[in-house]
């Protein structure tokens, strides 16, 4: 797409003096998280009106208001640092039946060792066997339900 803009000198000559030559389609700006909860956050300032954070950021009000309502209802928020969970490397389960992890470790200990599968015991006593196939994303996704 290309857009052009005449410039003339006042209407009584009706001369062309420039044009302007604007080329490319028009975009929408992109957002980075952190710069909508920095702009987001400067309405909590004493004082602080509205229209102004918005002409500062040169931003229509109705997206900072969108802005300000997904903060609210928790849609927009930064997301967790990264951070290692603690591990316990042990032989035997935690919890359980001495029977039941017996079989257990009889059935699965040299499938885990040899497929390269790990297995995650929680406090409550359910057990996670994650085999190599099993992608990053996934995984984060069930620890991330896991969590809560």
């Amino acid at each position: 797409m290309i857009l052009a803009a005449l410039v003339s000198v006042p209407p009584r000559t009706g001369l062309i003096v420039g044009m302007e030559i604007i080329t490319g389609s028009e975009r929408r700006r992109r957002w980075r998280l952190e710069d909508k909860l920095r702009i987001v956050a400067e309405l909590a300032g004493p004082g602080v009106r509205f229209v102004d954070v918005a002409r500062r950021h040169d931003l229509s009000r109705g997206l900072l208001w969108n802005w300000c309502r997904q903060v609210r209802d928790g849609t927009l928020r930064a997301e967790p640092a990264p951070m290692f969970l603690p591990v316990r490397v042990a032989r035997e389960a935690v919890s359980g039946d001495p029977c039941e992890r017996a079989a257990r470790r009889a059935s699965c200990a040299d499938a885990t060792l040899a497929d390269g599968r790990i297995e995650i015991t929680l406090t409550d006593g359910t057990a996670l066997r994650i085999g190599r196939d099993v992608s990053l994303v996934m995984l984060r996704r069930v620890m991330t339900v896991l969590r809560g």
